[in-house]
């Protein structure tokens, strides 16, 4: 007689995995992406975490300790008012971070939001593209110049000198960057509402919003989180130009772009002033593409399943 073979079933009913492990999977392959996330990690640590465990302030101004090199009590020195330099970059790390963040967030929703109506409805599809050749016809820094000198005090006047300023850049910023994620956003639309699925959800009369929510957005994802990493690196570059020309935060409030500014007059007697704040904006920015190349290839289902 016989035994009848025992068959496991329990595979057969296992749930799928979620995709996101496939992408993990596949980002954890470029080892510059790794690299770049960890630097970036490191940094916003540095930035967030350093001044609740270091004991100076970044404002406060000790005429007696100016201008002094390394040394344990002041690792980066001070400056010609005394004030601790470690203290300062971590301070104006948190500002050009959040900037970056916020503006980030801004130009990624306009972005998205241009790019899907301009996709998805031809009747807007011209004057929508034709305002973002504008826009991007438009100089950038100049444009940014323009606003921040109109609008600085009133905002100032409004808000309070530092929240005023926050607001006028991160707008600044994030309204004259948004153009390129629309057009990455339009062409994948253009090609999704071809897509059997759509066909089918507006035949049977589904609403166009809930197409786009259902069906579209998700779809357009991926590009949008690869332009939302390197709007960062942008928003973070265009910050420190306008700290650096004057035009951004007040002279008494640290980012990263304003260190750079304030340590061009003492360059040669004191270069790590400039060189430090420098340093950590060009560690920031690299890291950050890193990390955008690296979601860039693990998006993508043609590499994610070599």
């Amino acid at each position: 007689m016989t035994e009848t073979p025992i068959i496991d079933t329990s595979a057969a009913f296992r749930p799928p995995r979620n995709q996101w492990w496939d992408v993990w999977d596949q980002f954890k392959t470029h080892k510059g992406a790794l690299i770049g996330m960890c630097v970036f990690v490191l940094i916003v640590l540095f930035c967030f975490i350093g001044p609740l465990l270091w004991i100076h302030d970044a404002t406060y101004i000790n005429i007696r300790s100016r201008n002094q090199g390394f040394s344990w009590t002041h690792p980066l020195g001070t400056d010609q008012l005394g004030r601790d330099m470690l203290a300062r970059m971590m301070k104006g790390g948190q500002v050009s971070l959040a900037v970056g963040m916020a503006a980030m967030v801004l130009s990624v929703l306009l972005g998205t939001l241009i790019g899907v109506v301009a996709g998805y409805f031809r009747r807007v599809d011209g004057l929508l593209m034709r305002l973002t050749d504008l826009f991007l016809a438009l100089p950038l820094l100049p444009l940014l110049l323009v606003m921040s000198m109109l609008f600085r005090q009133r905002l100032s006047s409004l808000f309070g000198i530092e929240l005023g300023m926050f607001i006028m850049i991160v707008t600044a910023i994030g309204i004259t960057s948004w153009m390129q994620t629309a057009r990455i956003v339009r062409g994948d639309v253009l090609a999704l509402k071809e897509r059997e699925y759509v066909l089918a959800a507006r035949s049977i009369g589904t609403p166009p919003r809930r197409v786009i929510g259902r069906h579209v957005l998700p779809n357009v994802l991926s590009p949008v989180m690869v332009s939302a990493t390197l709007m960062i690196a942008t928003a973070i570059i265009t910050e420190s130009a306008l700290s650096f020309l004057g035009l951004g935060f007040p002279p008494d409030f640290p980012t990263w772009g304003r260190l750079v500014s304030d340590g061009i007059d003492y360059l040669q007697q004191y270069p790590s002033r400039a060189i430090m704040p420098g340093l950590l904006i060009s560690l920031t920015v690299l890291s950050v593409n890193y990390i955008g190349d690296g979601l860039r290839d693990a998006l993508d289902p043609r590499i994610r399943g070599r």
